[in-house]
């Protein structure tokens, strides 16, 4: 709720459902998820979950990043799992999830023996590629992640005026096993996952893989309230939320 960016953003209302709301919607059409959780340090984001019927975990409003947030809700909550078993963690404003995507984790996350599976998604628009606040994704020929940046990288100073580059933006959405997840936990904080404020890059200088999984479908994650209003209307036009709320005349 504390967002400097956009204060309040967990519940601001996106076609009349708070955009966490949303996102907890989304993940619960995935049919490899066992248990859908909110995990929130907010005591309205608490309420409105509750009051919605969704599980709600409490943790404390301390954590540098949404990762070691997750490493505190599976401590309290995950002692029936195996250390190999997924944690799929989904930020709260990755409005845009579908059951695709988390399907995509989980099964790369089964194929792999690399206990970090990350979501990228396609950017079609220059100005996203220059916007700090899209985190960019470059990864190896068999998609293990290289960096993480709010610079645009690759670099287009090579390019002739509207000649296409694949580009990809880091998404909030992220498997782990249960064993990594609280080793990542203990790793100290590393020089470039606080320049770039990307908590990946703890991963990577820490000499660790993580693998990369692309999709071609646009993603947004809201941190502005003009995301908010391009969030909504990218919702209108997906047809994955029709499936869990009456869509608006």
């Amino acid at each position: 709720m504390g967002s400097s960016r956009f204060p309040g953003k967990p519940l601001e209302p996106l076609l009349g459902l708070p955009l966490v709301l949303h996102v907890f919607e989304r993940c619960r059409l995935c049919p490899d998820l066992e248990r859908v959780v909110i995990a929130t340090c907010d005591e309205e984001i608490r309420v409105a979950a509750r009051n919605h019927g969704a599980e709600v975990v409490m943790t404390a409003d301390s954590h540098p990043g949404c990762v070691d947030r997750t490493d505190e809700t599976v401590a309290l909550i995950g002692g029936y799992l195996s250390d190999d078993d997924l944690v799929l963690m989904v930020q709260g404003d990755e409005i845009m999830v579908s059951p695709a995507m988390l399907s995509a984790i989980a099964r790369t996350f089964s194929a792999s023996d690399v206990p970090v599976v990350n979501l990228v998604s396609r950017i079609y628009k220059t100005e996203d590629h220059d916007d700090p606040n899209c985190v960019k994704a470059v990864g190896d020929p068999n998609g293990g992640a290289l960096y993480f940046s709010r610079s645009a990288i690759p670099s287009r100073y090579r390019l002739e005026p509207g000649q296409p580059i694949p580009t990809y933006q880091q998404t909030g959405i992220i498997g782990f096993s249960k064993a990594f997840i609280h080793r990542f936990g203990q790793l100290p904080r590393t020089p470039l996952e606080e320049i770039e404020c990307i908590d990946m890059m703890r991963v990577i200088e820490h000499g660790l893989p993580v693998q990369l999984v692309h999709s071609e479908q646009e993603t947004i994650g809201v941190d502005t309230p003009a995301d908010a209003a391009r969030a909504e209307a990218m919702l209108l036009a997906d047809p994955v939320t029709a499936t869990y709320m009456d869509m608006p005349e």
